[in-house]
């Protein structure tokens, strides 16, 4: 009999729910060895580019129970959906039209059930299994349907858990002793504690370094694909505008701006009223590339910044994949103090400029000052800063992590 450790088993339930840095993740511990990703939903697009690189891939459900749960999630998610429109008034109590996204609760906890008992049947021994964007709630109930304990990443909290929902997670109460929660942030860890005091939990950065900084030509390439001169001033702004995302700060600000600045907005959705009012500002050459991209053109895109533009709403305390993207690739950072953990951890780094969140004056002047004195190019150690990890030492901690569950689930 072979003492080979088994596969490295990666859930993603619903890939949508992830930005372009969840992808690169995925990917990256994809490639670290004999991994297999789940997704039992089917292939979406966020998937393909693992196809083409050869990661082996369960797209669907396998075996009976997980298709019976899959079932079960996609006619629960279709209730949510029906009672979203129907209870969308705020004349409902509000106990009313929080029912549908307890429904959709639900639904995530049954989607990552199949996966689980997908992992099951094709990876029996595996090293670990890791659901990469689990919900924020029915922890014990998923690992409990699903048959397999796991490690699950939970990124932010959307939705809590009312009192249908908080009854449903006392049956399986039990479950949750086959789970380790994952928190990307402190401040994600302290919303779950407080609401799950006793799922065992740690914080853990999500996103992983695959040791692939921007070259000089990559930057050279990206400025001349956009048409920016090398004198020029450009900053980029990836990623969808999504509500936690502080565009209006960003609109304001460049307005104010004094200097000429070249803008390049990758990612989806993006809203065309806001680039169409950018366009015209005088001192404002907007370049825009819709999302998703692949990643070679969203090096181009890094690569043509002389720094990055991550502008959140105060408050804001999930991971941001764009302040790890400019570690790893080696951009330079203006960044909004959202996050007062993050800003503590990013202060007195040569290679990030700072504002107040949701002041636009401030973001205006740090814009400005580009042109005149830009930050340094990240160093090789600017991962550590963040605790970013390798592939390899992601995929190694989610293997000891997984030895250890499993020995005190016996």
């Amino acid at each position: 009999m072979s003492n080979a450790p088994g596969p490295l088993v990666l859930i993603e339930p619903y890939a949508h729910r992830g930005g372009g840095h969840h992808q690169h993740a995925l990917s990256a511990l994809a490639a670290t060895g004999a991994s297999l990703v789940i997704a039992p939903a089917g292939l979406s697009e966020e998937l393909r580019p693992l196809v083409r690189s050869g990661a082996r891939i369960a797209a669907g459900p396998d075996g009976a129970a997980a298709r019976f749960l899959l079932s079960a999630a996609r006619a629960a998610e279709l209730v949510s959906a029906a009672g979203r429109r129907a209870f969308a008034s705020r004349r409902w109590p509000r106990p009313v039209r929080r029912l549908p996204h307890q429904i959709t609760l639900l639904a995530r906890c049954l989607t990552e059930a199949a996966g689980l008992r997908t992992a099951r049947r094709r990876a029996p021994h595996s090293s670990a299994v890791v659901i990469l964007s689990a919900s924020e709630a029915l922890h014990g109930m998923a690992a409990w349907l699903g048959g397999v304990p796991h490690l699950r990443f939970v990124h932010e909290v959307v939705t809590t858990e009312d009192r249908p929902t908080r009854w449903l997670g006392r049956l399986a109460r039990q479950g949750e002793k086959q789970v380790v929660a994952l928190y990307p942030t402190a401040a994600v860890r302290d919303q779950m504690t407080a609401v799950f005091p006793c799922l065992t939990g740690q914080v853990r950065a999500f996103a992983v370094d695959d040791g692939r900084r921007l070259t000089a030509a990559e930057r050279e390439a990206g400025r001349s694909a956009f048409g920016i001169p090398a004198e020029a001033t450009a900053v980029c702004v990836v990623g969808g505008w999504w509500p936690y995302k502080d565009i209006a700060t960003i609109d304001a600000a460049l307005a104010r701006i004094t200097a000429p600045l070249h803008v390049l907005v990758c990612g989806a959705p993006l809203d065309d009223v806001v680039l169409a009012r950018w366009h015209r500002q005088p001192r404002v050459r907007l370049h825009t590339v819709p999302g998703p991209v692949a990643d070679q053109v969203l090096r181009l895109v890094y690569g043509a910044a002389d720094a990055a533009l991550v502008a959140r709403r105060p408050g804001v305390g999930k991971e941001s994949g764009l302040v790890m993207d400019a570690a790893r690739l080696g951009v330079p950072l203006l960044v909004s103090e959202h996050d007062p953990a993050l800003t503590a951890r990013l202060a007195g780094q040569p290679w990030v400029r700072s504002y107040p969140a949701g002041e636009a004056g401030a973001l205006a002047r740090a814009l400005d000052g580009l042109s005149t004195r830009a930050p340094a190019r990240p160093g090789s150690s600017a991962p550590a800063v963040l605790d970013l990890y390798s592939a390899a030492e992601q995929a190694a901690f989610f293997t000891d992590t997984y030895a250890r569950l499993i020995k005190e689930c016996r």
